[in-house]
Order: structure tokens, then sequence, then C-alpha cells
């Protein structure tokens, strides 16, 4: 909902109580996430010590099925313009998550969701990032099992990617017919993020908009976006 401060206080209240509770599998999925909301915050040297710190000790205490994901420094190196240290993290996840794929069972069912669909969409915002737009649409190929019916808003905001991808390469057709499915998909949930990453496409179309399509892709964003933050 974009409430930031709130949330970090639920975030440190968590870690509290994950210590209390001596669940280290707990206590690093907190880290983790809270290393991505200061991201999004624009911290990302912050952040990319806080999920460092996650795996670390994810590395020594917790189950091996869950450092994929506690390593997830790769959109903080991102945001620091990091290609070397991006294409690390990343290829260090994908070890990691075929390592805990041979040892089925141990899995945290808090972390059930991260499987290799979701390592590749993620992988497709870091090369969106990166202005590497050939990379992030073969990583959107192996992105694609993940339903929007189960992942709503992971599939609009990977959506929104892969439409500026396409603008990246100069391929307004493509861009606006994932822009308009993104919409729909993120029509049907309210959250700050998917607004503001609905704003990025509007944003990126600005070369285009002249196009009689632009303005009407861009009304339908105001129309069907919650947040009132597309302009």
């Amino acid at each position: 909902m974009g409430r930031h401060a709130l949330a970090q206080r639920h975030f440190i209240q968590a870690l509290r109580m994950a210590k209390a509770g001596g669940s280290m599998n707990v206590g690093c999925h907190v880290l983790t996430n809270l290393a991505l909301q200061t991201t999004l915050r624009g911290y990302p040297d912050a952040a990319v010590d806080m999920a460092q710190g996650a795996y670390n000790r994810a590395r020594q205490h917790a189950d091996p099925a869950s450092w994929p994901l506690h390593g997830s420094s790769r959109p903080a190196h991102t945001r620091l313009g990091d290609r070397r240290s991006s294409a690390a993290a990343l290829t260090e996840s994908e070890r990691l998550l075929e390592r805990a794929d041979t040892a089925p069972g141990n899995e945290p069912s808090l972390i059930a969701y991260y499987t290799p669909a979701r390592m590749s969409a993620d992988a497709v915002e870091i090369h969106r990032d990166l202005n590497l737009p050939d990379a992030a649409l073969r990583w959107n190929e192996q992105a694609t099992p993940m339903s929007a019916s189960d992942f709503t808003r992971s599939v609009g905001l990977r959506m929104t990617l892969v439409a500026t991808a396409h603008l990246q390469r100069r391929d307004l057709d493509r861009a606006l017919a994932d822009g308009e499915r993104a919409v729909v998909i993120l029509s049907k949930v309210r959250s700050a993020r998917a607004s503001d990453y609905l704003t990025e496409v509007v944003r990126a179309m600005a070369p285009w908009r002249r196009d009689p399509r632009v303005a009407a892709f861009s009304q339908l964003a105001r129309q069907d976006i919650t947040p009132a933050t597309v302009r």
C-alpha cells in the first residue's frame, strides 16, 4: 500500500519474534524482505548489506532449501548498476536452487513459492534495469509457468517489465500488447508497487507520445490502476 514506515516497524517486530522463537528460517526470510523494501525505498547499499547478512546466516544455520531466496541481493546490486555482482548473485541463486531441488521435503513452507519460474521472473527485472532487453525477454520465457490466477500481482508486474524491455528494443507494438495485459491483470489488485511499475511503462512510452495508441494506453492505465500515481 506504499506505507513503508509502518511496514518497516512490522518487519522489525517480526525479526524480534523470529529470534524469540528460535526460527532462523523465518528470521532470514523477514530480513530478505526487509532488504527488498529498502531497495524499493532507494537505499540499495543498505539493502545489499541486509541481503548478504540474511544469506550468511542462512548458510550457517537455516535449511539449505531456503538459501536461494535469502541470497537475493540481486535487485540491490542492479539498482547500484553493478552488473558483475548482479550476475554473480543470479548465478549463485540458480546453483543453490538446483541444489535445493535435490533435497525434497526439506523446503520450509513459507518459501515454497520460490521456484525456478519465480527466480526467472526476478531475472527479468534485473536485466531490464541493466538495459539488457534481449536477456530480459529470454528469462521471461522461463517465467511463464507462473499463472496470473495464482500469482496475480507477480505476473502483472512481470508484464510491465516485459513491456519496458520491448520499448528498450524500440518495439512499440509488443510493448503495448504486454502493457495492456499488465493493466488487465493489475486491475485485480490494490498495490502501490503495481501502480509505480505501470507508471514506468507510461513514462517509457514518452518517445511515442504522439501515437494515438500510446494516449489510449495511458488513459487505460489511469482508469484501471487504483492508486492514483499514474501520470
